[in-house]
C-alpha cells in the first residue's frame, strides 16, 4: 500500500508555544488550540508528552477502548501542526492507553443524535476528523502508530473510527493483539477516513472485498496485507518506544531501519499461513465485476463454501451502503488522498440525510436486536440517480483541505 504524497501544505499553525496560531486561522483553530492546552491536565482523554526529541500522543480513554471523539479530534490537530513545525521535535509517536485497544472508535451515539436533530456536530465531527486524517496523511517528520490492538474503520459496540489515526501515517505498527476490519456497511455508512484511498490499493480485490464484508484481520496478516507497515510482538513494544525516543534527529529511513530489526526479532506467527491465502484467488475472481449485483451472482454462481459464505455476508449489509462503498472504493483508485477524503465527506452527509444509519445504529447499538429494516432493501430498490447523488458536490459546504 502506498501512502499520500508527504507535500508541504502552506496552512500550518503556531509554533510549540500554545498560546498562539496563525492570523489566517479562524476562531475555530484557537479553540482547537486551547483544546491541547487544557488536553494535559490529569485524566484528559488524550494526553501530550515530549519526551527527548520525540513528541507522544496517548489516547487515553481504556474504558472505552480509545474510541475517539471530537474533543479529542480538537485536541490532537493543533498538536500535531504544533510538533511539525517545531525544530526540537524529531518525530510523533501514537499510540493508546490500556491493553486493550490502540482505537476503536469515537462517540456514533452522539453524532447519530446530531443527525437526526440537524445538529452541526453531524457535519463537525466528519469535518475535522477528515481534516486531522489529511495532516497525518501528509505529515513531514516521522509518524509511527503503535496499534496494539483493536483498530477499526466501524462499529465496535459504540465506536467507529481508529482506522484514519494509524494508516494514513508513514510508519504502522502492528502485534499479535491488532485487530483491524472497516464493518461500516452492516451499520448503513460506508469505509470513510480515507478507506476510499488505501483500500483500492492493496493487493488485487482484496480492499474491496474488506469493505463490502467488514472481514476481520488479525495480528501479522495486518502488515502481510499493507495496512500495517510492520510487524512486533507486542512484548516489545515497550523496548521499541524507548528506542525509537533515543534515535536523534532521525530521518524516515533510521525509523524504518529501527522498526526492520524489531520485526526481524519477531517471529511469533511467521509460520502461519495468511488467514485469507487459501481464497485469495476466488476473492480476486468473484469480486471482478461491474456491480455490487454481479459480485453477488458471482458468489452464487461459484457455490463454494467460501462463496456462500460471503453471500449471506453481504444479504444482512445495507443494500444502499454496499452500493455506495462499490463505487467509493472504484473512484477512490484514481484519486488522492485528498481527493477521497472530499469525497467521502459528500457521502458522510449524504448517510445523514438517509434512513440506513439511523437504522443500523438502532439495530445494533440501541436495540441490539441486530435485526436492521434497510431502505430500500433490496439492491434493486437501489437507484443509480440515488447513488449519483450521494457523491454530488455540497458547493459551500464541500470539505475544504
Amino acid at each position: 500500500m502506498t501512502s499520500s504524497s508527504r507535500a508541504s501544505r502552506g496552512d500550518r499553525q503556531g509554533e510549540t508555544k500554545p498560546s498562539r496560531t496563525s492570523a489566517e486561522s479562524s476562531h475555530v483553530i484557537n479553540n482547537l488550540d486551547l483544546c491541547a492546552q487544557m488536553s494535559t491536565k490529569a485524566g484528559s482523554e488524550v494526553l501530550f508528552e515530549k519526551v527527548g526529541n520525540a513528541g507522544v500522543i496517548t489516547l487515553n480513554r481504556p474504558k472505552a477502548l480509545n474510541a475517539l471523539n471530537l474533543t479529542m479530534i480538537r485536541h490532537i490537530y493543533p498538536q500535531l501542526k504544533n510538533w511539525d513545525k517545531d525544530s526540537e521535535t524529531d518525530l510523533v509517536i501514537i499510540k493508546g492507553a490500556g491493553e486493550k485497544a490502540f482505537c476503536a472508535g469515537g462517540d456514533i451515539r452522539a453524532v447519530t443524535e446530531a443527525g437526526k436533530a440537524g445538529d452541526s456536530l453531524a457535519q463537525d465531527f466528519f469535518r475535522e476528523e477528515y481534516i486531522l486524517n489529511n495532516t497525518i496523511g501528509t505529515y513531514q517528520k516521522p509518524y509511527v502508530a503503535l496499534i496494539d490492538g483493536i483498530t477499526m474503520g466501524g462499529i465496535l459496540k459504540e465506536q467507529f473510527e481508529g482506522v484514519g489515526l494509524s494508516v494514513h501515517g508513514r510508519f504502522r505498527v502492528a502485534t499479535e493483539k491488532t485487530l483491524f476490519a472497516m464493518p461500516e456497511t452492516g451499520i448503513g455508512l460506508f469505509p470513510d477516513v480515507g478507506g476510499g484511498y488505501f483500500l483500492p490499493r492493496l493487493q488485487g480485490k482484496l480492499g474491496l472485498f474488506l469493505a463490502l464484508t467488514g472481514f476481520r484481520l488479525k495480528g501479522r496478516d495486518i502488515q502481510r496485507v499493507g495496512v500495517a507497515t510492520h510487524f512486533v510482538q507486542s512484548d516489545k513494544i515497550v523496548s521499541l518506544e524507548k528506542d525509537l525516543i533515543d534515535l536523534k534527529s532521525p530521518s524516515n529511513s533510521d525509523v524504518a531501519q529501527l522498526l526492520d530489526s524489531y520485526q526481524e526479532q519477531s517471529s511469533l506467527d511467521a509460520e502461519k499461513p495468511f488467514v485469507l491465502q487459501e481464497q485469495t484467488e476466488a476473492i480476486d475472481r468473484l469480486f471482478s465485476a461491474g456491480s455490487v449485483e454481479e459480485i453477488m451472482e458471482n458468489l452464487k454462481r461459484d457455490g463454494s463454501a467460501f462463496a456462500l459464505k460471503q453471500t449471506e455476508t453481504l444479504a444482512k449489509m445495507s443494500p444502499t451502503s454496499l452500493k455506495l462503498t462499490f463505487r467509493q472504493i472504484q473512484e477512490g483508485a484514481r484519486m488522492s488522498l485528498q481527493e477521497v477524503l472530499v469525497m467521502e465527506y459528500r457521502l458522510s452527509q449524504a448517510c445523514m440525510r438517509g434512513h440506513d444509519f439511523y437504522e443500523g445504529v438502532r439495530a445494533v447499538l440501541i436495540d441490539k436486536d441486530q435485526s436492521p429494516k434497510w431502505k430500500p432493501s433490496t439492491l434493486s430498490g437501489v437507484s443509480e440517480q440515488a447513488i449519483e447523488e450521494c457523491f454530488s458536490s455540497l458547493g459551500e459546504r464541500d470539505l475544504k483541505l
